[in-house]
């Protein structure tokens, strides 16, 4: 509770104090104009849960707003999902149109994604920034290392420095950042964007409950993921790693024998069915050889396993109907709670820090480190209780929600400021 109330911090005084000039004159006779640099792959619908969750909130909090978003990916349906939810969004890479914007928020990532586009958009316009919900290791951080990037090394420190304002998404990111001694004016804890994401496609999710015999509020998602992300069985481009290939194979039992102790639970105390589900396209493969093929007959019998990967609102519509969430993953447990649903989430290294925002938005006691041998022993139990208890279980997600509207609308109310609307 301590922690939520650091990070809170006095952004609803502040905002008002702060002397930003106006980005929009009151002499244009126009609209501000936001682009929205995110949308960093399909193939997680992580990745593209960012998008939504962003653009909803603007939406909500801003919306005088046009909204341009600049994508690095919105294939294999995204494009038209975004579209469908958000009618007036320009979506284009189109330099012109992006330069033409007068904000540019960097949206929600494992670290400045796009840092490169964020510095050629201060040259080439000298126009403001702002960076939402990112996570945020020191150059060197193993973590980095991982996500085959610097880290804060010297360059990315000079991108932040200028920012209108740099808002982490977990509280070890936010201490990186201000032990760095980065001036941006605003650097605070701000949820990542995907807690926003309200796309939902109802019709295809109970058509599949349905066909599966998954009731509402009878059955619980579980999700699996391997230590490294074995994007080589799904990026025409992207290089087989032996070494990340090792590691997988050498955590794959031990990152998912607590997740099949929690099913085991579940179904014996509960009665409940479990639906296997991916958050990535390489997750149908490791949920049915790691969680389903495993279990004893009279249990697996109650294990419905997804086989084909899924766009993020027919999983959100599917994750709204469930009784909660146990994950080895982390947005699919974001999207979850930013609709009020229960979520278990069980981290590693290999993961960066974003995992410690469940303690910055008070769901301490469901995060579990599989680093650390204690923690494995307390994920059956835990994922057994919220299952027993729904009513308990979701007047806790409520008020980790709540906690988290609360930092969106403060963040928001920061780019308001900046923007003079």
């Amino acid at each position: 509770m301590k922690r939520r109330h650091l990070l809170q911090g006095s952004l609803a005084v502040a905002a008002s104090a702060w002397g930003f000039p106006a980005i929009v004159s009151s002499a244009a006779g126009r609209k501000p104009r936001i682009v929205l640099r995110s949308s960093w792959q399909t193939v997680n619908i992580g990745d593209i849960g960012h998008t939504p969750g962003v653009l909803a909130l603007l939406e909500k909090h801003i919306p005088e707003a046009e909204l341009v978003l600049w994508p690095m990916d919105v294939r294999n349906g995204v494009e038209e999902m975004l579209q469908q939810r958000f009618p007036k969004l320009t979506i284009t890479k189109d330099p012109a149109v992006v330069n033409g914007c007068d904000f540019l928020l960097h949206g929600s990532g494992p670290y400045l994604t796009a840092q490169k586009d964020v510095s050629e958009w201060r040259r080439n316009t000298g126009k403001s920034y702002g960076v939402y919900g990112i996570t945020m290791a020191a150059a060197g951080d193993p973590g980095m290392k991982i996500m085959r990037n610097n880290g804060l090394d010297a360059a990315c420190k000079a991108e932040l420095d200028q920012a209108s304002f740099v808002f982490l998404r977990d509280s070890a990111s936010l201490k990186v950042v201000k032990d760095a001694g980065v001036k941006s004016p605003v650097i605070e804890f701000g949820p990542d964007g995907a807690f926003g994401a309200d796309v939902r496609d109802d019709a295809k999710a109970k058509a599949f409950m349905e066909a599966h015999g998954l009731e509402e509020g009878r059955f619980v998602c579980v999700l699996p993921n391997l230590r490294n992300a074995p994007y080589w069985k799904v990026k025409p481009n992207y290089a087989f790693n032996e070494e990340k290939h090792r590691r997988n194979e050498e955590m794959k039992e031990h990152d998912h024998a607590p997740l099949r102790e929690a099913m085991t639970a579940i179904i014996k105390k509960t009665g409940m069915k479990v639906l296997v589900c991916p958050e990535d396209s390489t997750q149908m493969e490791t949920g049915k050889e790691l969680l389903v093929d495993p279990l004893p007959e009279e249990v697996r019998k109650q294990v419905v396993w997804r086989e084909q990967f899924w766009l993020t609102n027919e999983a959100i519509g599917t994750y709204v109907k469930s009784a909660g969430l146990i994950s080895n993953e982390m947005h699919s447990p974001i999207m979850a709670v930013g609709n009020g649903v229960p979520a278990i989430v069980c981290r590693f290294v290999e993961q960066t820090t974003k995992g410690f925002m469940w303690r910055d938005i008070g769901l301490g006691d469901w995060l579990f480190d599989l680093d650390v041998p204690q923690e494995l022993q307390a994920v059956a139990p835990t994922a057994q209780a919220m299952a027993s208890d729904p009513a308990v279980a979701k007047a806790k997600a409520a008020k980790a929600q709540a906690f988290v509207r609360q930092r969106q609308a403060d963040t928001m109310g920061v780019l308001r400021k900046v923007l003079e609307v």
